[in-house]
């Protein structure tokens, strides 16, 4: 069975920074690209920050470039997501999932508020 844990979340004042996790099981973790996505409050769901097998390759929404890292240890299986200066419109659900949304985790909240 495939699984997605994603953790992590939390609520942090603006600049503030998380460290998301996402830990996988049930497939061949590091034959995939990763990605975060996310979902606002009335909004759709977003897409974050890629990245590919042996993280040669990482892709950002411009929005969040240059404050988010993401990265992966195939050893553990375990996809992350670096939060830094956080702002009050990054509050979303942040979900890992495979590049081609076939897996997707249940999500872990983030709320960025003073």
């Amino acid at each position: 069975e495939v699984q997605l844990v994603e953790s992590g979340g939390g609520l942090v004042q603006p600049g503030g920074s998380l460290r998301l996790s996402c830990a996988a099981s049930g497939f061949t973790f590091s034959t995939k690209f990763m990605k975060w996505v996310r979902q606002a409050p009335v909004k759709g769901l977003g897409w974050v920050a890629t990245i590919s097998w042996f993280g040669g390759r990482r892709d950002y929404a411009d929005s969040v470039k240059g404050r988010f890292t993401i990265s992966r240890d195939d050893a553990k299986n375990t996809l992350y997501l670096q939060m830094n200066n956080l702002r009050p419109e990054d509050t979303a659900v942040y979900y890992c999932a495979t590049r081609d949304g076939s897996y997707r985790g249940q999500g872990t909240q983030v709320t960025i508020s003073s």
